[in-house]
Order: structure tokens, then C-alpha cells, then sequence
């Protein structure tokens, strides 16, 4: 080969080499940096706060059992009712012995106003309100646990977006990068400094990198399907994920776990509902006392009484009309004596569900104790995996330039170059699925502590408040509509 030619020969490798650092070096800015007008973590979390289905039904179900306290308070209201009554006759009588026979018809016409009014009914009334109530506390505390759920769900899915477009973009990059060594191979063995089996190496990567291209773009999809899903927006340009503000933050796991045995909603929740189940015992226990009610009814009634003048009686009478008012007022005592042990077995199954709520409180602070110290081990994991795979690319990328120089003064082979590459490719995951696991671990910390909350995380969103709703119907008396007007 010519001595003038080899300058050239190597001044390619030189710029392909440089296509490559300026291609992955771009890969790691998209990657990584911020996009103008990007949606941002805390814009997606307060988009999901209003917009989550699975949110706004635990909102509707709530309201629902808001209902269930001026429902219990009707126990000891009175009840009005308006009665009405229409009542006809038609009659004919034969006598015998040439007697005339009689024929007539009557009517009557009710109507009245009756009032039930239950004085005592062995305190049920007072303990299903209490009951009612205690439920009620338990659901708000409970959307509260929603809420929380469904913020980490978002920070996942956020993350999930980023972490697989970064890793599609790394295996684009890669494809162009072995796409670019397939077409440097060829070159090579085409002028006799290559072989075919470089050229087959180079291949057969390059098959094996459009494949993972098409997984990483497939699970992008799935990733992108399931944001849609929790936020309710497609995902667009995704910005940098933020980590929680540190008031959050627990400083220390023994602190984690004393917050969240006394704050997490999960574990309120089920000591209301242990409340609730307390005073449903002693409303069913109610079934087995006294019930005193008083009832009162005014009645107008008219009636008339239509007989044939040319009959046998009440000759030459035809029409007798009557018009009544009567009012009554009445007590009604009753003591149970023998209800066919019905209200015994009824006692004595809501004993057994208020042992279930007490043993279900013991069992969720059990969940709650493990979620914190697995979510403060994974957030330390996280952290520690950030800091070891951002020193694993730097090593990797600058071993594949080293490597890239060394092939082309032919100490190392075309494999030895794809090895190096694949080495920089995998650095490069398991650093962006580090950086998701160190910002989902760390909200996951704060939701196993039970501070996730737009309140908390400042999130720009107008807040749900349930107690409006309760306040505005725990003390109606009538009313078809909903306080927002349905």
C-alpha cells in the first residue's frame, strides 16, 4: 500500500471518533438537562391532584358517606305524613212477601296528617350518629391515603417516562454508533486491514442493538400510557425530577418510624373505624331496651248515604251527608321480651367486627413500620447507586476512547471496541435508573411517614377540603340537593 495513503487511512478513524464522543455527549445533555417550557414534576403532581379518576371517586364516595350522619340523626326526628283514603259501596236487598226491595250506595272520603315521633329508643339513635361520625372520620382519612397514593403513583410514572426515553435515547445512540463501526469495518476490510469477521462482529451488534431499540421504544409507550392514565395529560418535554422539599424529609429512620405511628392517615383511618365499630356494639345492644313513641293524626272525613226513596226503609229520605274532624294523640311502650335471638346473634357479630378493626390497627402499623424502613433503605440504596454509576459512565466512556485510539493503531480488535461501547451503554441505564429510584424512593419516604400532601409539597393546586362538604350536610333536615347544586 502506498505511504501517501496512510494519513488518510487514519484521519477517519480520528473523525469518526469524533462523530461519536460529539453523538453521546449529546445523548447525555438530553438526557439530563432541562427542557424551556418542559412540564415539571410538581406541575404533573397538582395536574393528577385534580384530574385522577381514582381520586375523584374516593372524593364522590366520601361525600357519600357524609350522608350517613343526618341518616343517623333521623332516628329521633319526627316523621310527617299525609293520608288519604276513598272508600265506595253499592247495595241491594230483596225481601220476600211482596216487601219493596231496598237499593242504596255509600261513600267516604280520609284525609289527615300523621306524626310519628320516637321519644327513646334505647340510645340507638345517639350511638349510630356516633358510629356515623367515626365512619365518616375514617373516609377522610382514608382519601387522605388516597391522595398519597395516588401523588407517589405520579412521581413513579413521571419517572418512569424519563428513565425510558433516556434509555431509548441511549440505545439510539448506540445503534448510530454501531451503525457507524459496521460502515468503518466494511471500510477496513474493503483496503485489506480488516477481516470479515470484524465486519460480522460489527453486524451482529448492530441486529442486537435495534432490537433493545425497539423494546426501549415499546416500553416508552407503556410508560407514557400509564402517565396518561394517573395525570390525565399525555406526557410532553419532561423536566428534571425534583426531589421533595427537605421539611419532608425525616432526618433519621428512628424518626421516620415515630411520625408515621403517630401521623400516617392509614393508621388513623383504622382507629376511627375501630371507634365506629365500638359504637355500633352499643347501638345494636340498643335493640334489646324500651322504645317509646308518640304518634298524633287529624282526620277530616266525609261520607255520604244514598238510598231509594221508594224502598222499604227510610222512606222518603234520598241523600244523608256527614263530615268528621277528629284528632288523636297517642304512646306506644314497647319492651322486648323474646326477639327470637336475632338481636343476640347481632350483638354479638358486631363484637367480632370490632375485635377484626382492633387487630386490623396492629396490622397496618406493622405495614406501615416496614414500608418506612424499606423505603429509607431503598432512598439510601438510591442515593449511593446515583453516585457509583455517575463514576462507572465517566470510567466507561473514557475507557472506550482509549480503546477506540488503541484499534486504530491496531492493538485492540473491533470487538474489543463494540465490548467497550456496550460497557458505556449499560453505565448509562443503570445511572438514569438510579437517579428515577433515588427521586421515587425518596417521595415513597415521605409517603410511608404520611406527609404527601399538596399542603406539604406546595403544590400549586386549589385543595380539597371534605369537611366543607360534611359541615354543609351533617345537620340537614330536608333538601334534595347536593350543596353544589345537583
Amino acid at each position: 500500500m502506498p505511504s501517501g495513503s496512510t494519513p488518510d487511512i487514519r484521519s477517519e478513524p480520528l473523525r469518526k471518533k469524533s462523530w461519536v464522543l460529539l453523538s453521546l455527549s449529546a445523548a447525555l445533555l438530553l438526557g439530563s438537562g432541562s427542557f424551556a417550557g418542559a412540564e415539571t414534576l410538581r406541575g404533573a403532581l397538582a395536574k393528577a391532584y385534580a384530574n385522577n379518576h381514582d381520586l375523584n371517586v374516593a372524593r364522590a364516595q366520601l361525600r357519600a358517606t357524609d350522608e350517613n350522619v343526618p341518616i343517623a340523626k333521623g332516628g329521633l326526628r319526627p316523621t310527617v305524613s299525609a293520608v288519604g283514603q276513598t272508600q265506595a259501596s253499592r247495595s241491594s236487598t230483596t225481601f220476600g212477601d211482596n216487601i219493596r226491595s231496598t237499593r242504596s250506595r255509600t261513600g267516604a272520603l280520609v284525609g289527615g296528617i300523621e306524626i310519628n315521633q320516637t321519644i327513646f329508643d334505647g340510645f340507638q339513635t345517639p350511638n349510630n350518629v356516633n358510629a356515623a361520625e367515626a365512619q365518616v372520620r375514617a373516609s377522610q382519612k382514608n382519601l387522605e391515603n388516597t391522595v398519597q397514593n395516588t401523588l407517589l403513583n405520579t412521581v413513579t410514572a413521571y419517572m418512569n417516562v424519563r428513565r425510558d426515553r433516556e434509555i431509548a435515547a441511549f440505545r439510539r445512540q448506540s445503534l448510530a454508533f454501531l451503525n457507524e463501526q459496521v460502515r468503518a469495518a466494511r471500510a477496513r476490510f474493503d483496503v485489506g486491514e480488516g477481516t470479515r469477521t470484524d465486519v460480522a462482529q460489527a453486524q451482529s451488534q448492530q441486529a442486537l442493538a435495534t432490537a433493545l431499540l425497539n423494546s426501549a421504544l415499546a416500553q416508552v409507550a407503556s410508560s407514557e400510557a400509564q402517565y396518561l392514565d394517573i395525570v390525565g395529560d399525555p406526557p410532553g418535554e419532561l423536566d428534571n425530577g425534583s426531589l421533595p422539599p427537605r421539611a419532608t424529609l425525616p432526618p433519621s429512620v428512628s424518626q421516620a418510624l415515630t411520625i408515621s405511628q403517630n401521623e400516617h392517615p392509614a393508621i388513623q383511618a383504622t382507629q376511627f373505624a375501630v371507634d365506629a365499630a365500638s359504637f355500633q356494639v352499643k347501638a345494636t345492644e340498643g335493640q334489646r331496651l324500651p322504645n317509646l313513641a308518640v304518634t298524633g293524626s287529624v282526620e277530616n272525613t266525609y261520607s255520604l248515604n244514598d238510598t231509594d226513596p221508594n224502598s222499604a226503609s227510610l222512606p222518603g229520605v234520598d241523600v244523608v251527608t256527614q263530615n268528621q274532624v277528629s284528632a288523636t294523640v297517642g304512646a306506644r311502650l314497647t319492651v322486648p321480651i323474646y326477639q327470637g335471638g336475632i338481636v343476640s346473634a347481632r350483638v354479638r357479630q358486631s363484637k367480632e367486627v370490632l375485635g377484626q378493626r382492633r387487630i386490623e390497627v396492629d396490622s397496618t402499623r406493622d405495614q406501615v413500620r416496614s414500608a418506612v424502613a424499606t423505603a429509607w433503605a431503598q432512598k439510601q440504596a438510591a442515593e449511593a447507586n446515583v453516585t457509583g454509576y455517575r463514576a462507572q459512565v465517566s470510567a466507561a466512556q473514557l475507557a472506550l476512547n482509549g480503546v477506540i485510539e488503541e484499534r486504530n493503531v491496531g492493538q485492540r480488535t473491533t470487538l474489543d471496541v463494540l465490548n467497550a461501547q456496550s460497557d458505556v451503554i449499560t453505565a448509562q441505564i443503570l445511572l438514569a435508573g438510579a437517579q428515577r429510584d433515588a427521586v421515587v424512593a425518596a417521595y415513597t419516604l415521605v409517603s410511608s411517614v404520611g406527609h404527601l400532601s399538596p399542603q406539604r409539597l406546595s403544590l400549586n393546586v386549589a385543595t380539597y377540603e371534605p369537611e366543607e362538604h360534611y359541615q354543609a350536610v351533617k345537620d340537614k333536615w330536608y333538601g334534595l340537593r347536593t350543596p353544589d347544586g345537583r
